[in-house]
């Protein structure tokens, strides 16, 4: 396996939540795991590290990086500027078989809302989000926004389990997607932002009730 081919495996485990926040990283149990040689696996740690995924400790080895909750608001901060962008992008481009498909993500969101699955809602809400992102074509915006979810480690941060945020998601969503629809860019830019805005909300009012991040299976954080 390539020393390229390692780092993506590791960072696949730590984003999917195989490996959880502050777990240790033992280089010998990643060699087995994953079966590497301890060269390929110091330097999946050093990418990885640049990226904001793991920490590593003089004399006690790595771990995967928390992120707190005041460091996620920051996060969704910088995202709504980026998706913001990409959503008046995906406004002015997007066919008519493109936007029958972002529908179709959200009319799945609702379904699955109307079971009460609300962490399958987020797994769509992840796709929508991601698709919007690709439909800009802004490749810079895309990149970034990955990173920066990825850093925040997949099921640590669940928005969409605050009570009444699952309906008022399914709204802004349903908005964003009705803009793009509409080839209104400004509209498009303003419902993400809001969206965004939203989420950085509940994410403060959680910070300042102390209360944990909300936990589920599977999952990045996504705004909901």
């Amino acid at each position: 396996m390539s020393e390229r081919d390692a780092y993506l495996e590791l960072r696949e485990a730590i984003v999917s939540g195989r490996y959880m926040p502050n777990e240790r990283l033992v280089e010998a149990d990643l060699c087995g795991g994953f079966s590497l040689g301890r060269a390929a696996v110091r330097t999946a740690l050093v990418r990885l590290e640049q990226e904001g995924l793991v920490v590593r400790e003089r004399h006690r080895g790595a771990k995967v990086r928390p992120v707190s909750l005041e460091e996620a608001v920051e996060i969704v901060e910088a995202r709504a500027a980026l998706e913001s962008l990409a959503a008046r992008r995906a406004a002015e481009s997007a066919s008519d078989a493109q936007v029958e498909e972002l529908r179709g993500i959200v009319g799945r969101m609702q379904t699955l809302y109307e079971r009460g699955d609300l962490l399958a809602v987020s797994e769509q809400n992840a796709r929508l989000h991601r698709r919007l992102l690709e439909l800009s074509g802004h490749e810079t915006a895309a990149r970034l926004c990955a990173t920066l979810a990825s850093q925040t480690v997949r099921h640590q941060f669940r928005t969409i389990l605050a009570p009444g945020r699952p309906e008022r998601s399914l709204e802004e969503h349903t908005a964003i997607v009705e803009a793009v629809a509409a080839h209104d860019p400004r509209g498009a830019e303003t419902a993400m932002r809001r969206h965004l805005s939203g989420v950085a909300d509940a994410l403060r009012r959680r910070a300042a009730s102390g209360g944990p991040p909300s936990r589920g299976a599977g999952g990045e954080m996504v705004p909901a």
